[in-house]
């Protein structure tokens, strides 16, 4: 959508270094931005892009506005911005409300006249879908499902059962959300399965990405609070906890009754014990195990960097011997007393 750069200060609060009267129409990299493109600079590692841009305009902060050769949009929080307004030129698709003819909707279910509901979608017993949602192709909403208003379910997601959503949130295909979580009680004559009678309750603005799976609760329900962010591939166990705004990268895993706090953020392939819980404002770096309780806010880490094959085959090495290095220090220590 063709707009202003006068128009866009006004409307998301930046301060305009430029012609006022420039048009952008679209959004793109710094890299290969067009004269009508609105591009945006928030990390050092692409700074050297922007002396040679050919964006209409760049989204950046005040310090980096000087080295810029194009008009500036200037933000305190240039991505954030970005998001914004990109979001604003480039809008998602609007569907037509309605129920397509090849969908499925059981007769006890309940779907706002706003709604839209795609190709091949299953609407089971006694769902709810709220004003304004979209349904996409292949996706199924199990029984007892609840839907908020102004939600998106793109194509081949599952909600299985007593799955409830608040409002505007997202969910990316395929992701599974309600599937039975990893209950098994081990006898003599094998491994018996756990009921998974909970649900999963989800809070206003949360957005779970593509195959990332939510277990339901054992008893009671598993618990995503207002504005998380879930990346793709993530495995979230059965009535884990996460508290509001925090957010998680792809890979993470997270065990059964884990309870994590408010704006936590955990890097790709953090994998999280059952049962342990993790407070407010943690920053776990990628590949990080937690293994217990986390209850003061702060960066963690537990992961090796990647070394050379033959300097972390020394060192695999030296650690095979740390047995042998600590009863030898041990037996000094006795000899010197």
């Amino acid at each position: 959508m063709p707009i202003s750069l006068g128009e866009l200060a006004q409307r998301f609060s930046c301060e305009l270094i430029g012609d006022p009267a420039i048009i952008v129409d679209g959004v793109a990299p710094l890299s290969n931005a067009s004269s009508s493109s609105l591009s945006f600079l928030s990390s050092s590692a692409f700074k050297r892009q922007l002396p040679s841009t050919q964006a209409a305009a760049v989204i950046l902060c005040a310090d980096d506005a000087p080295d810029c050769p194009t008009a500036v949009l200037v933000h305190e929080n240039p991505y954030a911005c970005y998001a914004r307004i990109a979001a604003f030129i480039q809008p998602r698709p609007v569907y037509a409300a309605g129920v397509h003819a090849t969908a499925v909707v059981a007769d006890t279910a309940s779907i706002a006249s706003t709604a839209h509901v795609a190709a091949n979608a299953v609407v089971e017993e006694r769902a709810v879908i709220g004003e304004n949602s979209y349904i996409g192709p292949g996706t199924v909403v199990g029984p007892d499902c609840v839907i908020g208003d102004d939600c998106r379910l793109n194509a081949n997601v599952t909600f299985v059962r007593s799955v409830s959503t608040g409002d505007r949130c997202v969910f990316n295909s395929g992701s599974v959300i309600g599937a039975d979580g990893f209950g098994n009680a081990m006898t003599d004559e094998g491994w018996v399965s756990v009921p998974q009678f909970g649900g999963v309750r989800i809070g206003n603005d949360v957005e779970v990405g593509a195959s990332t799976t939510i277990d339901c609760g054992a008893i009671e329900d598993t618990v995503i609070e207002n504005g998380v962010r879930l990346d793709n591939q993530i495995q979230i166990g059965h009535n884990v906890h996460i508290g509001e705004h925090t957010a998680m990268a792809s890979s993470v895993a997270v065990a059964g009754s884990a309870h994590i706090g408010k704006r936590c953020l955990l890097a790709g392939m953090v994998g999280v014990a059952g049962h342990i819980t993790i407070c407010d404002d943690v920053i776990i770096n990628g590949k990080g195990m937690v293994s217990k309780s986390i209850t003061e806010p702060g960066g963690y880490a537990s992961n090796f960097p990647v070394e050379g094959v033959r300097t972390w085959n020394r060192r695999v090495a030296m650690f095979r011997r740390i047995d042998k290095l600590l009863e030898r220090v041990s037996k000094l220590e006795k000899d010197n007393k």
